[in-house]
């Protein structure tokens, strides 16, 4: 089964510390090396947001979030466990590791 799991971000909390950043690292290598990991990526903060909309044919650019929210998404991972027991305690590991509230979804498909 694979699941999504979010990194919750607010705007108020300062950037990822140095013993955070190496707690996620080892959590990721450990994820590795258990072969849980399919990816994990940061993404760039919403003020580098650029909504595209192509629907009718002729495309917009708006640089702005769809959101207006004190709180998005930072980074995520994306696992691949046997059942939603696992995905839950890596979501946990990755909540302390990040130091962050963290999002779990099931994956579609």
């Amino acid at each position: 089964m694979r699941f999504l799991i979010n990194v919750i971000e607010s705007i108020e909390k300062p950037a990822h510390s140095r013993l955070e950043i190496d707690a996620i690292d080892a959590l990721n290598d450990e994820m590795v090396a258990a072969g849980q990991r399919v990816l994990a990526v940061g993404i760039a903060s919403p003020e580098n947001s650029i909504q595209i909309d192509n629907r009718d044919g002729e495309a917009s650019y708006i640089q702005e979030s769809f959101t207006n929210s004190n709180e998005y998404i930072s980074g995520f991972w994306i696992i691949d466990v046997p059942n939603q027991e696992i995905a839950l305690e890596l979501a946990a590991r990755g909540s302390k590791a990040c130091n962050r509230r963290v999002e779990l979804r099931p994956l579609l498909g």
